[in-house]
């Protein structure tokens, strides 16, 4: 017993004499974090004593290749088996605001809010997404200019149950006059919202749009005009449905699925499906092919009684020089691409540690040494028969001219220095589109 009580107490000393530090003076030395352990090893040798390593191997099975099959009724299934448990599974639709030229513009604007409301088989959008939620499964809905997409992501054990809903959503909505109404509602309050942001990205992006394609294909109004929004109905909604919901204009495309089980699906839930707008009959599809013009839009706003604060916000004028570039289905789309992070567009100024995007070239050249501009952003649009390469400026508008001349000289200076991304060469000289929107307060 009392070796015992000897052992425990020496153990209790042992133990408080480890944890002990001084209250004054520098911490006791730490044998592993100093660096004169092994003065004498490079970096590039491993330490002696320490395991080797074992790295996972891979047996060249999974190879992530996107396969493609074609069905009878034309319907492309597209899918990548990638690791997870989780699968994301969308339709996309060859559809969107510029093949509403014999349209009211804004009917792709409004399927987008009225996306995974009452089907045939569910009677809200609330049952929808309690089916969703048995999978823990979340829905969208977005529409570009040329593309609409309903995509779920969800347990891929669902599958199944995914493909069956998003069949549901896009050939059989209800769109009954309670969805419509409440879609007017939304769509104006999202007009409201969009002139009165403090951000004027989203309406320069479609400014300069409609100024480069004027009055032709992507440069149609992506959002509803305020005077369109009472008279779109069921009638004109399915007159536009049954010209593109087409299966010829469908891709079913997956994400960390098989692709044979996603195939079997769309046999099974997408083949010989009747849509809700009836049999596709005479189909007048829009095939005009995007014509540049360029030009210049303007608009004046006064923003004095805009801010939530009691801080007005800034009287700034924002511009956008835009020039016309290629389309994602050229080889120098990707050369454009690698041009606009170089400006400083894309992922180069998103959210990130410090000093992200300080190299690039509007950064260096434009707001490094001009303090006066609040912003120099670039962006580039591609679709399929055409592109658009911009940049977005801000200042204060006393330095318009200024700010105008320094953006154009930065698109001359890219097409004479850049040697590697010779597209920009041809289309620096001529500066055609330009658009601005002038805030005040």
């Amino acid at each position: 017993m009392a070796t015992a009580v000897w052992a425990a107490a020496r153990l209790l000393r042992g133990s408080a004499v480890l944890c002990a530090r001084p209250r004054f003076g520098s911490p006791a030395h730490r044998r592993f974090s100093s660096g004169a352990t092994y003065p004498n090893i490079p970096l590039s040798s491993p330490l002696p004593g320490v395991p080797k390593p074992i790295f996972a191997t891979v047996d060249g099975q999974e190879k992530f290749e996107t396969k493609v099959t074609t069905l009878d009724n034309g319907l492309r299934v597209a899918s990548q088996n990638k690791f997870g448990q989780f699968c994301t599974v969308g339709i996309l639709i060859n559809s969107g605001s510029r093949y509403e030229a014999k349209y009211l513009s804004g009917i792709a604007h409004f399927l987008e809010k009225l996306a995974f409301s009452s089907t045939a088989r569910f009677d809200s959008k609330d049952e929808i997404l309690l089916t969703l939620e048995k999978h823990g499964g979340i829905c969208d809905c977005q529409t570009s200019r040329d593309t609409t997409m309903y995509a779920v992501s969800a347990d891929s054990k669902g599958l199944d149950t995914v493909v069956d809903l998003l069949a549901d959503v896009v050939l059989h909505p209800r769109l009954t006059d309670e969805e419509i109404e409440m879609t007017r509602m939304a769509v104006q309050f999202e007009l409201e919202d969009l002139n009165m942001r403090p951000d004027p990205e989203p309406l320069l992006t479609e400014m300069i749009h409609e100024a480069a394609f004027r009055e032709n294909t992507v440069g149609l109004h992506r959002f509803c005009p305020v005077e369109n929004i009472a008279k779109i109905d069921r009638e004109v909604l399915h007159s536009y449905l049954k010209n593109y919901y087409t299966p010829n204009r469908m891709v079913l495309a997956g994400v960390g699925v098989e692709h044979e089980h996603l195939v079997e699906c769309a046999r099974k839930y997408l083949v010989g499906a009747e849509p809700a707008w009836g049999a596709p009959g005479t189909v007048d599809v829009d095939r005009s092919v995007a014509q540049y013009t360029g030009g210049i839009i303007k608009v004046e706003r006064d923003m004095s009684n805009v801010s939530l604060g009691p801080t007005p916000i800034p009287e700034l004028t924002h511009i956008m020089v835009g020039l016309e570039s290629c389309s994602f289905l050229e080889d120098d789309f990707i050369p454009f691409a690698v041009l606009n992070m170089m400006m400083g567009g894309g992922g180069s100024f998103s959210a990130g540690g410090p000093g992200k995007g300080m190299f690039s070239r509007l950064y260096l050249n434009v707001l490094n040494r001009h303090h006066w501009m609040y912003n120099a952003t670039s962006y580039h649009h591609s679709y399929e028969d055409t592109g658009l390469l911009c940049i977005h400026a801000s200042a204060d508008p006393r330095q318009v001219r200024e700010m105008v001349e320094i953006i154009t000289k930065e698109f001359i200076l890219m097409g004479r220095t850049v040697d590697l991304v010779r597209p920009g060469a041809s289309c620096a000289p001529d500066v055609a589109s330009h658009s601005a929107e002038r805030a005040t307060g």
